[in-house]
């Protein structure tokens, strides 16, 4: 097998705010694995918070690709985990590029790989981040307008009140809409408990990492007591750690870039299933070709926060929808995407 690397500036459509940082670009690199006349893909991003820049992305991507080129095919390769001691972004790209090779060979989309019958469709939320309020409104009723039925917003400014006056001005500009709360672990425990009894009273329906990760204990007491489900994320990367809160929370995010790609995300939906802890999966802002292994997997979700993609002001690829408030993984082979201005058979 041959791999090849290219990398690509992702920019947003509109800067997007949260607690810990403003984010208006990221760098994507793209593996492409080619075995016998047809190319499997897959997608890395940089995100400061888990480490991953572009020299580092391109650095073990690289190093990864040299070592498909020992495996005789991709089904192999797939057995034989070759990125597992990597980032959890680089192996994900991997086993994600692996997956549509393997998908194209046998003619069968990688859902059907991952074990389901039927192409994976789902409402996904559209996150609204920390912006003035009115901003916040017009965005929320144009979404809503659209077909968008989940909305995620933002929290964790120095101020609550801000907060507060977002979420309002969120719920009476988009008043059928469910409503997800994120303040990134902005707040400390007693903020929490004396802040989520008013976001439940502007029917927010659940709340993710709303303290300060690397106290899941703190996350843990906190959701017994909560006035609206909490989600783990920040508190909830590897397999180990949702193994210690399953039960405990309402949810866990699961996103691929932590998890290490479509195959551990299922382990942790069987960890979790029967505890009374639902699964969500999520995304960094990525392009199509990076959310699509997620949107396979989605009839898994309880919540599906798959809409980086919808952040960009280009997408460089295409094939999974979400526009109207819905991804689908289709029934095409492999991961079902192409890099839109290419000819099918660049990619095929």
């Amino acid at each position: 097998m041959k791999a090849t690397l290219r990398t690509v500036r992702l920019a947003l459509a509109e800067p997007l705010r949260i607690s810990r940082s403003t984010t208006s670009a990221r760098d994507a690199v793209w593996l492409t694995v080619e075995h016998e006349g047809l190319r499997g893909h897959g997608e890395a991003v940089t995100s400061a918070y888990y480490g991953l820049d572009t020299a580092l992305l391109q650095r073990q991507l690289s190093e990864a690709g040299r070592d498909l080129g020992r495996f005789p095919d991709p089904e192999t390769a797939l057995r034989e985990r070759p990125a597992e001691h990597r980032p959890a972004g680089v192996g994900a790209a991997v086993e994600s590029a692996l997956l549509d090779l393997c998908g194209r060979r046998a003619d069968v989309p990688v859902h059907r790989l991952l074990g389901a019958r039927t192409a994976p469709a789902a409402a996904t939320a559209r996150t609204i981040g920390i912006v003035a309020p009115a901003h916040a409104a017009a965005v929320a009723r144009g979404l809503a307008d659209r077909g968008f039925t989940l909305l995620k917003i933002k929290a964790g400014t120095p101020d609550p009140r801000d907060d507060l006056e977002r979420v309002r001005a969120v719920r009476a500009a988009a008043p059928g809409v469910r409503l997800l709360l994120d303040p990134n672990g902005a707040w400390t425990s007693s903020e929490a408990r004396r802040l989520l009894p008013r976001f439940a009273e502007l029917g927010v329906e659940a709340v993710e990492q709303p303290v300060a990760p690397g106290d899941p204990e703190s996350l843990a007491r906190l959701a017994e007591r909560a006035p609206l489900p909490v989600i783990a994320d920040e508190d909830a990367v590897s397999a180990e750690d949702v193994r210690r809160l399953a039960g405990r929370v309402h949810g866990v995010n699961v996103k691929l870039a932590k998890c290490g790609g479509p195959r551990a995300a299922l382990g942790i939906a069987e960890l979790v299933a029967g505890s009374g802890t639902a699964l969500m999966l999520g995304c960094l802002t990525a392009s199509t070709l990076g959310l699509a292994p997620a949107v396979h997997l989605a009839d898994r979700a309880h919540w599906a926060d798959l809409d980086g993609h919808l952040l960009l002001a280009d997408d460089p690829w295409t094939g999974i929808g979400g526009t109207d408030g819905v991804v689908r993984a289709g029934e095409l082979p492999g991961l079902g995407v192409r890099e839109r201005g290419a000819a099918r058979a660049d990619t095929a």
